[in-house]
């Protein structure tokens, strides 16, 4: 990548930073993002990599937090953007799964790097609470079930895409039947008779 020359804020710096680190994970793997590979590729001193990130922990998981977010906030989007039906929330929120899993490949790797980093899996359990909210509060105004009750199934729900997702990295699957499947399950969960 080009050395860098101008002077940027220190925020558009970590972004640059950032999207250089996605770049590499991208092509050489998790196991390819250090620090001092990260600034070779983005043309910056090592100190301005270290002030930034600190460690290369910390930097795995702002990345790791950083893409999260971007998937969470294009799920929100195409929700907002969704017929209010069950079966279109259902349907839009299987398929941002499943593209996330393809499309986002980096996710998995800096996640698997991580793997047994206790901040991590703090980290982690956060993203996936943050997730099953959303995935609950989408879905809340066509269930005649319990809030606590459709989260729970909620949960249920994002193992099994886990599962099916691995089931299509495995090339076991389509990303077609997938989100067929996972929109089914979904549905299937709501029960839809009216709360007592």
């Amino acid at each position: 990548m080009a050395t860098t020359s101008t002077r940027l804020s220190k925020q558009a710096r970590r972004e640059q930073l950032l999207d250089t680190a996605v770049a590499i994970v991208r092509t050489e793997g998790a196991d390819g993002l250090t620090l001092v590979t990260l600034a070779e590729a983005a043309g910056v001193s090592r100190p301005i990599v270290y002030d930034h990130f600190g460690t290369r922990p910390g930097l795995l998981l702002t990345l790791y937090r950083r893409l999260d977010e971007r998937h969470r906030a294009a799920i929100a989007q195409a929700l907002r953007d969704a017929a209010p039906t069950a079966d279109e929330v259902a349907r839009v929120m299987s398929t941002a799964y499943f593209v996330c899993a393809t499309d986002m490949p980096e996710l998995s790797a800096v996640s698997a790097a991580l793997k047994g980093n206790p901040e991590m899996e703090a980290v982690q359990h956060e993203m996936i609470d943050s997730y099953t909210d959303l995935m609950a509060a989408a879905l809340l105004p066509h269930s005649g079930l319990a809030p606590e009750a459709l989260r729970l199934r909620c949960v249920g729900v994002l193992g099994a895409a886990e599962a099916m997702a691995a089931e299509l990295h495995r090339e076991r699957t389509t990303t077609g039947d997938a989100v067929t499947a996972l929109t089914d399950l979904i549905v299937g969960g709501l029960d839809t008779r009216t709360h007592r």
